[in-house]
């Protein structure tokens, strides 16, 4: 691994360590940064570092920016978003800078993390296609014994719109899903 790319990976990683929120006895934003690249790596072995870094970076300091802040209701929870994924490319973009990174490399980081070019940019999608596969690998089954099933099968349907063909292909070959659930992948 590339010093840059091992020194902007261990400064989201020290970030993400200071979340007060524990899932499985970790910071839940460290455990997450982990599971990306995880993802990341193992549906793009060859990835660049660009998509490394911002599948590791996704959400880095997620818990800075409450939803509680922000007002109720869809457009309250949209401008949140919009918030949080500026203070993750903003993030990333400095500790990218501090690493020696090239202005193109930051860029292209956080138009990834913006999601600017879902459906159009390639690296763009491959970060929703690893985000997806962390959310269906690690948080999916939570998720749905908490909610009623059509609360569920909305979900889904949205996940299965954000991704590729591709991934949607892997989803279907690789999760065993209810016939209503793997309906939204085809």
């Amino acid at each position: 691994m590339a010093a840059n790319l091992a020194r902007v990976l261990a400064d989201i990683d020290e970030a993400n360590g200071k979340d007060p929120r524990l899932d499985e006895g970790q910071p839940e934003a460290l455990l997450y940064g982990q599971r990306m690249s995880e993802q990341c790596a193992r549906l793009f072995p060859d990835a660049s570092e660009t998509l490394q870094i911002a599948a590791r970076g996704q959400h880095v300091e997620r818990w800075i920016l409450k939803r509680a802040d922000y007002p109720e209701g869809k457009a309250g929870y949209l401008k949140w978003r919009r918030d949080l994924a500026d203070h993750h490319a903003d993030r990333v973009a400095g500790f990218m800078s501090e690493a020696g990174y090239e202005a193109g490399d930051i860029d292209e980081v956080q138009k990834m993390l913006r999601k600017q070019g879902i459906k159009r940019d390639a690296l763009v999608q491959a970060l929703e296609d690893v985000i997806c596969f962390t959310f269906l690998t690690w948080y999916f089954a939570p998720f749905a014994a908490k909610h009623p099933a059509e609360k569920v099968l909305d979900i889904v349907q949205k996940t299965a719109r954000k991704m590729s063909d591709e991934a949607r292909a892997r989803v279907r070959a690789e999760f065993d899903l209810p016939a209503d659930l793997a309906a939204a992948f085809a």
